[in-house]
């Protein structure tokens, strides 16, 4: 079977691939859509700091259940339309025991730490898989990476009361915005491309502000009558907005952060104090899944048109360097390993 492989930075590969081995309690997977996501793109740029090579890219993941090992249930039927969970948990360390697998110690997310599926096959253990057949397979492979900003709005415990301001709006940000929404949260948005803005208004963002022509912390503070949002997510990974979440929390606010940032941030400390603010780390997704398929099966927002352009396996190569050149001319790439 063929695979996309990163064998070390800055190089794409087709393998030819001997095809999985199905265990007892494992489904085999035919391969339809995958996802690629910012930490894919750092694989090939070598500067995703939690990269092991080689590696076989693919956790955002769609595809159809090909055959079933003899343990595994009935309720997970053959020809189902899945999506895979794409982390790993050991069990024993201490987020394990808090009930928190998804910042497991020694996790391995599919892609990253241990071979991913974008391949023609894949074959997991059946607790891994998540049925949703009212989805197309494009919108299957797209339920990781809003549950991942699901995840953060989780993470800030979001309500109805609530405002929230999300920085970033690509998927991962476009997420936690359709997750605060859903939550009834008064949603504030804010990017420095207009179609990713307009579309985060379309997934019902009451405001958005552009950080290019605006001063971001001054309007916050404007729409919030001088007191700050509530939630503050971060989901960029710059050091000047990992800084603007705690400016623009209010007092005892919460600030989430989901992007990684690439250099050392430096904080007036006195904010953490004086506003009591809880501060959090949001990592994966812990038991979103299922509630990011039900509020995509509604269907109230536009989750189909996240995503910009899909390839062809053959072509993987070609979408990463074309992303690599023009970051942000894309919001969702999605490879198409075969047609439904």
């Amino acid at each position: 079977m063929r695979a996309v492989s990163v064998p070390a930075a800055h190089r794409v590969e087709i393998l030819d691939r001997p095809e999985p081995v199905v265990g007892p309690q494992d489904v085999l997977i035919r391969i339809h859509y995958v996802g690629l996501c910012g930490s894919d793109l750092g694989m090939v740029r070598g500067s995703f700091p939690l990269a092991s090579y080689p590696r076989i890219l693919g956790h955002e993941v769609s595809g159809v259940i090909a055959a079933r090992g003899p343990d595994v249930p009935s309720s997970i039927a053959g020809g189902a339309r899945v999506t895979l969970w794409p982390y790993s948990e050991c069990g024993i360390c201490p987020a394990c025991r808090a009930g928190r697998p998804n910042c497991c110690q020694f996790n391995q997310t599919m892609g990253l730490q241990r071979d991913g599926a974008l391949s023609e096959w894949y074959a997991i253990h059946y607790s891994k898989v998540f049925v949703a057949n009212d989805l197309s397979l494009p919108e299957l492979a797209l339920v990781e990476p809003m549950s991942v900003g699901y995840h953060a709005a989780n993470r800030g415990r979001v309500s109805e009361v609530d405002t929230v301001l999300v920085l970033g709006c690509g998927a991962i940000g476009m997420g936690a915005v359709a997750a605060a929404v859903r939550k009834g949260a008064r949603v504030i948005a804010v990017d420095v491309d207009d179609a990713k803005l307009e579309m985060a208004a379309r997934f019902g963002a009451r405001h958005t502000l552009h950080a290019g022509r605006q001063d971001v912390l001054a309007e916050v503070v404007r729409l919030t009558n001088g007191e700050g949002v509530a939630v503050a997510i971060e989901a960029i990974g710059l050091p000047q907005t990992f800084r603007l979440a705690v400016e623009a929390a209010s007092f005892a606010g919460r600030v989430v952060y989901v992007g990684y940032a690439k250099q050392e941030v430096s904080y007036d400390t006195t904010l953490f104090v004086r506003k009591e603010l809880d501060v959090l780390g949001s990592r994966n997704a812990l038991r979103a899944f299922p509630a990011v398929i039900a509020m995509m099966a509604e269907r109230r927002q536009p989750f189909a048109e996240l995503i910009t352009k899909t390839y062809t396996l053959d072509q993987a190569g070609v979408a990463l360097a074309e992303w690599d050149a023009a970051p942000d001319r894309f919001l969702k790439i999605q490879i198409e390993v075969r047609p439904e």
